[in-house]
């Protein structure tokens, strides 16, 4: 039994990853985290949990960490996790960390997006960045998990089989995608306040989002060459799910029959992959993922004008965030990779 801590555990991804470790049958919660709701039932803050866990929030403290888990995951905001990941780390415990603080490989691509010189090149280095689909014999008894962003999540999945099998001679991606009221947090913003973002779809970022760094890096080292992406998310209504429709230019139309192939043999073992293709739904639709791990693929050409739209739908808090996370955390101990992540997507919702 592989005892584990949760830092920062009253947020929407600190109450999913409780929600999923709830249900493991190979952990033991030992620690919940807050510094607002310390001392508080853990109830309080996450109804839909009742009667499923009898710990209150505490204080995060170093010294009592060690005694209490084998595992720590990190929902902590972005520059955060600096100051925890390399002492937890030198204590002997497993780090899956859920900030974007350990996911690049390049310190110098750390200053474009988030204006920090990262103080721990040798950890970037050491670091897995948790992509089961990509990085899957890397996270095996890693110690260092970076669990990727959700937009890159998506972007990435859609444009995996694309960049492997290097279906177009120009590596130059546009990934438009459509996220949920949920990836900007618990705590509104005058942005994000459900009165301001209901009936809205309203792109933001759209000069650069931070994420296309790490769609760049997995990309890049999928095709063997530089890739270029842009990311331009969209806040829509919705309370869960994100879809990336991620445009390619082809030098000529393809074969139907050989992108499903490719794309189908890119992900053949996956087991979180669904490839969509035909049906009343006959593109990926995050409806159809939601409370699941399930990542949908497909894709559609236009073949007037050559081009190819890859689509990636999943659900931003759990493919990704906490549901990514706890499968990266599965294969790293050895265990089933859906060992806590077997719940089939909700209809209707």
């Amino acid at each position: 039994m592989v005892r584990v801590a949760v830092i920062g555990g009253s947020g929407y991804t600190g109450g999913e990853l409780l929600r999923l470790l709830l249900v493991h049958d190979k952990v033991e919660i030992t620690m919940v985290t807050s510094r607002e709701y310390a001392g508080k039932p853990i109830s309080l803050v996450h109804p839909n949990l009742r009667g499923y866990l009898n710990l209150n929030f505490s204080q995060f403290s170093l010294d009592k960490l060690g005694d209490k888990a084998d595992t720590v995951f990190l929902s902590l905001p972005h520059g955060v996790s600096l100051n925890y990941v390399p002492k937890i780390l030198e204590m002997g415990m497993q780090v899956v960390d859920l900030s974007a603080d350990f996911r690049l490989k390049d310190p110098s691509v750390y200053k474009i997006w988030y204006g920090i010189e990262h103080p721990y090149t040798d950890l970037l280095e050491k670091a897995v960045y948790g992509l089961p689909e990509l990085h899957y014999d890397d996270l095996r008894r890693a110690k260092l998990i970076a669990s990727p962003g959700c937009n890159a999540t998506a972007t990435i999945l859609a444009l995996a089989p694309v960049a492997y099998n290097k279906l177009a001679s120009q590596m130059r991606f546009i990934s438009d995608v459509k996220v949920s009221s949920s990836e900007g947090g618990a705590k509104p913003t005058e942005g994000s306040h459900h009165p301001e973002r209901q009936n809205a779809i309203r792109p933001y970022d759209a000069e650069g989002h931070r994420h296309e760094a790490e769609a760049e890096q997995e990309l890049s080292r999928l095709a063997g060459s530089p890739v270029k992406v842009s990311i331009v998310p969209h806040a829509v209504s919705s309370v869960r799910g994100a879809l990336s429709s991620s445009h390619i230019w082809l030098d000529q139309p393809l074969d139907d029959m050989d992108v499903w192939r490719k794309t189908a043999e890119f992900y053949r073992g996956r087991k979180f992959i669904r490839i969509v293709r035909g049906g009343i739904h006959p593109y990926p639709d995050p409806k159809y993922v939601l409370g699941s791990n399930f990542a949908d693929i497909g894709f559609a050409q236009e073949r007037r004008i050559s081009r190819l739209t890859m689509f990636s739908a999943i659900d931003n808090l759990m493919k990704g965030a906490a549901g990514q996370a706890v499968q990266s955390f599965n294969i790293s101990n050895g265990f089933a990779e859906d060992t806590g992540l077997k719940s089939p997507p909700l209809r209707p919702v």
